[in-house]
């Protein structure tokens, strides 16, 4: 049987990634891929709008080891803002620091940051810090902070797996988080490893944010959730403005548009650029029925 594990070591290794990406499209990377360029993340976002979905982009890319690699990327989530503001589209943006050179140097990141927010506010949008692997997490929540010093159109994302994601939450009140239950391969030193720990977990940071008045965004495909939160909200008076679902852009298409028909806001998380393989190989690691995608990209015509 072909493991979560399996999917996430490809996902780090460099020899089967450069022959991968040359038959990207076949693996079904096209599915879940909003095109390579900014225009056609453009035009993803905009049908998505139409549908009653608003949206956040992420330009993928990371764990760049130079300067100039750094500015590149930073350059480009600048562009994708300013995209988003002349084409008037419903949209964020999310990132990754490691994208924006937090391995190359911490200083060269935050300033990439500030450029990336001054761009933001001048267009009235919002910036989402991805959160990474646990050997990035201490940094990631640093860099936040000193942030908002300055900006508060930036928010981050807490993962559900980390035994310490309940004190995050809480020492984040008032921050605007995306939570999640998490994605990448974590020690049993610092993260659960049962998936109905992973759970349990996440409803409770959940609710933890919900009812400390915080902007609240629920990133999960699992209907159980879904409806759970939608229970817990009604019950406890939480209006449909202090949060909102996310998913994937490509995932459960049917029940993104029941959501947003009943209200909720609905935002697709929406992928974009030529660095495909190692968003793509996480995505099949979470969910065994992921891999049909792949499968399907492979045997098409």
């Amino acid at each position: 049987m072909i493991t979560r594990n399996f999917f996430l070591f490809l996902s780090q290794n460099n020899f089967v990634k450069k022959r991968a990406m040359k038959w990207g499209p076949k693996l079904g990377a096209k599915q879940v891929i909003a095109g390579e360029t900014i225009q056609e993340a453009m035009e993803t976002v905009e049908k998505l709008n139409k549908q009653g979905l608003v949206c956040t982009v992420d330009h993928l890319g990371e764990f760049v080891y130079s300067r100039e690699e750094a500015i590149e990327s930073a350059d480009h989530c600048i562009r994708a803002l300013d995209a988003i503001a002349e084409t008037g589209v419903n949209c964020n943006l999310s990132l990754k620091l490691t994208s924006l050179g937090l391995d190359v140097d911490r200083n060269l990141c935050r300033d990439n940051m500030l450029r990336i927010l001054e761009t933001a506010k001048k267009h009235n949008n919002f910036v989402r810090i991805d959160m990474e692997d646990y050997s990035h997490l201490e940094e990631t929540l640093d860099i936040l902070q000193e942030l908002r010093q300055s900006f508060d159109n930036v928010g981050t994302v807490i993962q559900s797996y980390l035994f310490r994601a309940e004190e995050d939450v809480r020492n984040l009140k008032g921050i605007n988080l995306r939570l999640v239950k998490g994605a990448y391969k974590e020690s049993p030193e610092v993260a659960y490893q049962k998936q109905e720990d992973v759970d349990r977990n996440y409803l409770n940071i959940i609710k933890v944010h919900l009812l400390n008045g915080s902007y609240t965004a629920i990133a999960s495909h699992d209907h159980r959730i879904i409806e759970e939160v939608k229970t817990f909200t009604k019950e406890n008076g939480i209006s449909k403005d202090q949060f909102e679902f996310q998913m994937l852009y490509g995932f459960r298409t049917e029940l993104q548009k029941q959501i947003a028909d009943e209200g909720f806001t609905m935002r697709i998380y929406v992928p974009f650029g030529e660095d495909w393989y190692g968003y793509f190989m996480r995505r099949l690691a979470e969910r065994p029925q992921n891999v049909r995608f792949a499968l399907q990209g492979l045997f098409s015509k």
